[in-house]
Parts: C-alpha cells; sequence; structure tokens
C-alpha cells in the first residue's frame, strides 16, 4: 500500500459500519458492507452504466436504422470501457475526488473505447454500416456513464455529511500542523476521515492561540498498535512531530499490516501541489515539484480568454445589466457603481466595480470594526442596504459590473479576491503568505469562494486556499472553478 502525500481543504462518536477488527484485511463482503461506494460498487456502477448504453445504442440503432447490431457488441465495449477506466487511474482512491474531476476521463475513455468498437466491427467486415451503431452507442454512453458517477458521488457525499460510511483515523504529531489538519477533516466530512485520536512521543504542545483539539492522546508511537486496536482506525495520517523520522517509521509498518491507509504531510507542504512527481536516485525518493510562471504564455492565454469571454458575458447579459442599473438608480440617491480601490496584482490599486446596495453613510451610523482573524465583507457595521441592494448581495448580481473591470485587464474571471489596501497592509503583517496572493490578477470569483470563504471568513484560510490555486493552476481548473461558483451562489441565495 502506498504512502500518500495529503491535500485537505478537514469527533463524533464512531457511526455504524464504521471500522473493522484491526490484524486482518478485509474480505469482498466486508467491503461491500463497511463501504457499499468502495471502488467495488465504482466498477460495478460503470458495468452499469456501459451496459445500459450499450442497450440503449443498439435499440436506437434497429429503431432508426433498421440495423441489428450483434451481440458481441456489449461483450467488446463494457470490459475495454472498464479496462481502460482502470488504466487511467480513475479507480484510485482519493479522498475528495469531485464529479467535474473524473468528466474528462470518462469522456476520454468512452471515445477511445467506441474508436475501439469501430475498429472491431470494421476488421470483420460487416455488410452494413458500423458507424452509425458505433455513433449512437457513444452518444449513449457519454451521458449515462458521467450521470452513475454524478449519483454515486451525491450519495456519498449525503452519507459522509452526515456521517456515515467515514474511516476512523488516527493523527500522528502535535501542534500547529496537526490541528489544522484535524480541523480540515472535521470541517469536510466528505473527505471521509474522522479523527478519533493524537499518537506522538509527547501530550499535544500547541502554540499560543492554538486551542487543543477535543481528541484523546492515545501515547507514543511505540504504542500504535494499541491504539489502532482502541480506535478501530482504518487510516493515520502523519502530520509535523519533535519526533524522529526513525520512531515514525515502524508507524507505517504497523499501519500496513493492519491494512490501514497512511498519508504524510510533507515538510515542505507550502511548496509542493498536485502535480509534483516523485522520482529516485538510487532508494532515495525525490520530489520534483513543477513550477507555476504567472508571467508565462500560460496566464497570456487565460488573459485573452478572461476578455473574451467577458465581452461575451456582458453582451449576452446587457439587458439584465441595464435593468438592475436602472434599479439601483430608483432605490436610493447616489450613483449606479459604487467603487471602492482594491489591491491587484503586484500590488496595483484599481477600482473595484459593483452595483451600489447601500445607501449614503449618516454621521450617526456605528463604526465598523472587523474581528479578529477574519476577513471584511458581508454587512460591515450599520446594515444600510437598500431592499434592492439585498437581494443584489443575496444572488451575487451586484458583482456583474466586474466583468468590465475584467475587460479593462484590471482582474481575470477566476483568482483570489482583491481586498482594500489598508487591510492588506494589516493582513501581510499577521497572515503567512498572503502576500504571495498578489502574484496574479484578482478574480470575480476564486477557488477559496467556492468553497465556502465568502464574506466575513478567516483571512489565513483565504490565503491557503488562494496560493494552492495559483501553484497549481490550469486552464481546466479555471473552467471548474466557474462551473462551481454557479452552485455556490445558489446556495448563497438559498
Amino acid at each position: 500500500m502506498a504512502i500518500r502525500i495529503l491535500h485537505v481543504e478537514n469527533t463524533p462518536a464512531l457511526p455504524v459500519g464504521s471500522g473493522t477488527p484491526p490484524g486482518h484485511r478485509k474480505t469482498f463482503a466486508e467491503r461491500v458492507r463497511t463501504d457499499p461506494l468502495s471502488t467495488i460498487i465504482t466498477v460495478s456502477i460503470d458495468v452499469l452504466s456501459a451496459s445500459v448504453a450499450t442497450g440503449l445504442g443498439a435499440f436506437w440503432a434497429l429503431k432508426t436504422d433498421k440495423v441489428i447490431p450483434p451481440i458481441w457488441m456489449a461483450i467488446v465495449f463494457v470490459p475495454v470501457v472498464v479496462v481502460m477506466l482502470a488504466l487511467r487511474g480513475v479507480y484510485h482512491r482519493r479522498l475528495n475526488r469531485k464529479f467535474l474531476d473524473e468528466i474528462g476521463p470518462i469522456e476520454t475513455t468512452v471515445a477511445l473505447a467506441s474508436m475501439f468498437l469501430l475498429s472491431a466491427m470494421l476488421a470483420r467486415d460487416v455488410a452494413w454500416q458500423p458507424g452509425a451503431v458505433v455513433f449512437k452507442v457513444w452518444i449513449c454512453a457519454a451521458v449515462l456513464m458521467p450521470f452513475g458517477r454524478l449519483v454515486r458521488t451525491t450519495v456519498q457525499r449525503s452519507l459522509r455529511r452526515h456521517h456515515y460510511l467515514v474511516s476512523p483515523t488516527i493523527i500522528v504529531g502535535n501542534g500547529r500542523v496537526a490541528g489544522q489538519i484535524i480541523n480540515r477533516l472535521e470541517a469536510f466530512p466528505e473527505h471521509g476521515l474522522v479523527p478519533v485520536g493524537i499518537v506522538d512521543a509527547e501530550p499535544w504542545f500547541g502554540y499560543p492561540g492554538d486551542p487543543r483539539p477535543a481528541l484523546p492522546y492515545l501515547g507514543p508511537p511505540k504504542n500504535i498498535e494499541d491504539a489502532i486496536r482502541q480506535t478501530r482506525a482504518e487510516g493515520i495520517v502523519i502530520a509535523f512531530s519533535r519526533t524522529q523520522d526513525e520512531v515514525l517509521t515502524p508507524v507505517v509498518r504497523a499501519a500496513h499490516l493492519h491494512d490501514l491507509r497512511v498519508w504524510v504531510v510533507p515538510r515542505m507542504f507550502d511548496v509542493i501541489g498536485e502535480r509534483v512527481r516523485v522520482e529516485h536516485v538510487g532508494g532515495l525518493p525525490l520530489l520534483a515539484l513543477p513550477h507555476t510562471d504567472p508571467r508565462g504564455w500560460q496566464f497570456t492565454v487565460k488573459h485573452v480568454f478572461d476578455r473574451a469571454v467577458s465581452a461575451l458575458v456582458l453582451l449576452f447579459i446587457s439587458p439584465v445589466f441595464l435593468t438592475l442599473a436602472l434599479l439601483v438608480k430608483l432605490s436610493s440617491p447616489g450613483p449606479v457603481f459604487f467603487r471602492q480601490p482594491r489591491v491587484g496584482r503586484d500590488g496595483r490599486v484599481f477600482d473595484c466595480l459593483k452595483f451600489r446596495t447601500m445607501r449614503a453613510p449618516r454621521a450617526s451610523d456605528a463604526e465598523f470594526q472587523l474581528k479578529s482573524g477574519a476577513a471584511p465583507g458581508g454587512v460591515e457595521g450599520v446594515d444600510r442596504r437598500t431592499k434592492v441592494g439585498k437581494v443584489l448581495r443575496a444572488t451575487s448580481l451586484d458583482e456583474l459590473p466586474q466583468f468590465l473591470n475584467v475587460l479593462r485587464g484590471e482582474m481575470s474571471l477566476v483568482g483570489p479576491r482583491p481586498e482594500r489596501p489598508e487591510f492588506v497592509e494589516l493582513f501581510e503583517a499577521q497572515i503567512k503568505r498572503y502576500g504571495e496572493r498578489h502574484r496574479v490578477k484578482a478574480g470575480v470569483t476564486g477557488w477559496a469562494q467556492v468553497h465556502g470563504l465568502r464574506g466575513q471568513t478567516s483571512i489565513a484560510d483565504r490565503a491557503e486556499w488562494d496560493n494552492y490555486y495559483i501553484e497549481n493552476w490550469s486552464l481546466a481548473l479555471d473552467l471548474k472553478i466557474l462551473a462551481l461558483t454557479i452552485p455556490a451562489v445558489l446556495r448563497r441565495a438559498e
């Protein structure tokens, strides 16, 4: 079993059905019983989806082309799809694989399997035209297979949020990083890991201001087998510790002996992204770290894409845009647009545009006090929102004028949300790596925002998510964030 580098974005009593007696490997029946949405069921869903797609495609061909496809077509197509998905690593278990991450590999695999099927039919020199039949099978599979994965992902995430189908997990280490791992796993149960105890050479020491997690201390690393039996753990996360590495190696060995999954938080986790490669010099592993260049040609393509899409969006929504502008003007005295200085790429200040949602301030209004550790935003101080403004804020329609900022080259569609200059100076002094957000243009939406970090939320968490976005940037990630923005806005408007 491989050691994994952990990327997490987070104790209830152990849920029914979680955990198996340690010391032996799970049988097929135990895997299905304890995790009915595991690899076994995922493969079964894919087999069912591909089989139904083949049947529908054949029925479609029979109705439209009066062709009866051979039975061997299904016998070939279904296993080819499953084998190709396995070869692409789609069945590897990951902590938080989202549905959007699966669409690309599935669609590519379906297309390749369809080409293989067409080649097989042409090789047999069938009397009828096989292209029309294969095309129909391809279309049906391209729709049904992602749909099956969507159902699986939705059910799994729902069950995990209600603390079902989660794995009891031991945290090895103490201090700030271990506490951060615990907080992330508890805040995001969809990862499927629930912390149940802490193992380290010494009890929790932490740092001033770091709250001690409400988890039991299970003893030093030499007691790891007792801790596994006590907690019925199914996973171990090795975080930072004062314990020497040679003492932790037996922990990994014991975890593998008991069939536990193991993750390791690397020492230089700040610079390790998803595209890191493991290479070897002799028996020594080396992490090859890819470099993201915000001034490279890839970001030039991104900025051209931003402006083109913004122009099309503004053209498409122009009737709505003008209607909202009129409503804002009629709602209260004042300008249509609210202009606020914000810090963008390389620390340059620009006027960020929004539809005005508030009345003018009065002398009697109380001053806004920023919460410690939180970002400004939302309703600051006295609620001065107009009736129209409340609707615009709730639906995020007040942000639409920022497409003009994108068109002018001051912002991107996706990137870290910009902040006011006075708060930037404060946060750069208080928050680790906060200033590194300004390596790229600010965005209308961002990786932090689609994960719920909006309004007066933790600025440290925002900086962490924003820097993750920059170091793992790709055009595909931008498209993923744009897709995730829609449900994020709808959730906020509920």
